[in-house]
């Protein structure tokens, strides 16, 4: 797990948007994989009800439905990071995620190998190896 000290020094010296990056991961940790570990989140699927009443392990389907949400994460930051569809033909656009400063405005650092880095965010300090359990 990344110490914010470490990222903070290495802002610094290097000029890279170290911080941002970690708030970043973390928060989608939290928010869309952890999030699944709360009581009664489950609630929300009839899937999971339905399974549940079938006999499904609760927490299996918790690591099941923390594992899908960590793909789905990972595959969204992997699409951020190549900025553009490679795919499209004829197509003349992209994309990048970019730090902001404290107004909004973009500072031009730009956050670049998020999914490179998921893994290591994890609040855990498993770094994911619980969801493949």
């Amino acid at each position: 797990m990344a110490d914010p000290v470490d990222l903070i020094k290495s802002e610094v010296l290097e000029d890279l948007p170290q911080l941002p990056r970690f708030v970043l991961l973390r928060s989608l940790w939290r928010g869309a994989i952890d999030a699944w570990s709360e009581p009664g989140s489950l609630d929300q699927l009839p899937a999971a009800q339905r399974l549940l009443a079938a006999g499904a392990d609760e927490e299996d389907l918790v690591r099941l439905v923390r594992a899908v949400a960590y793909e789905a994460v990972f595959v969204t930051l992997d699409e951020l990071d190549t900025g553009a569809e490679v795919n499209a033909t004829g197509v003349d656009a992209g994309w990048v995620v970019m730090e902001s400063g404290a107004d909004g405005s973009p500072t031009g650092r730009t956050l670049a190998g998020l999914h490179e880095d998921l893994l290591t965010m994890d609040p855990g300090g498993r770094e994911g190896a619980d969801l493949w359990e």
